[in-house]
């Protein structure tokens, strides 16, 4: 997992291959302008996911974990707070790896708990167990899926 501001995004371009655009993309994007739902970047390898919701609260949250795709998730109105633990750790599993969906959901309550303010952003790696939308707040949010491989 990393946790740092948007304007420190370029330290982290040569960790993967798609992650100078996917920054480019965050930094650059009037989000007022876009609308919510699913927006293709460069095709399935890098697309984003906006979408405006009421946080469920941290007993509402629940910890999913990827495995194909990695997430970078920026609060781009409000601020979220999201749950972290291992995925080596959780061992209460509520839904098996879905293909489809590239996601495995965990009733494990999370370790620990970060804020995710405006101006910042999150990656989350395969092994991240992370429980978005644990704010009792609304926000906008925009998750970018980034493919490992292919």
């Amino acid at each position: 997992m990393i946790l740092d501001r948007l304007a420190n995004a370029d330290l982290y371009a040569p960790l993967h291959p798609r992650f100078a655009a996917a920054f480019r993309f965050l930094r650059d994007t009037d989000f007022t302008k876009l609308a919510d739902g699913e927006h293709e970047i460069d095709g399935r390898n890098l697309f984003v996911a906006v979408e405006s919701v009421q946080g469920r609260g941290r007993a509402g949250s629940k910890l999913e974990a990827h495995r194909r795709y990695i997430d970078i998730q920026v609060a781009v109105a409000g601020a979220d707070e999201i749950g972290l633990k291992p995925v080596a750790a959780c061992r209460d599993v509520e839904l098996d790896y879905d293909e489809g969906h590239d996601c495995s959901l965990f009733r494990d309550r999370p370790e620990n708990w970060i804020a995710l303010p405006a101006g910042s952003f999150v990656v989350f790696f395969p092994d991240d167990g992370h429980a978005p939308l644990a704010t009792a707040n609304p926000v906008r949010k925009a998750v970018v899926k980034v493919l490992i491989d292919g």
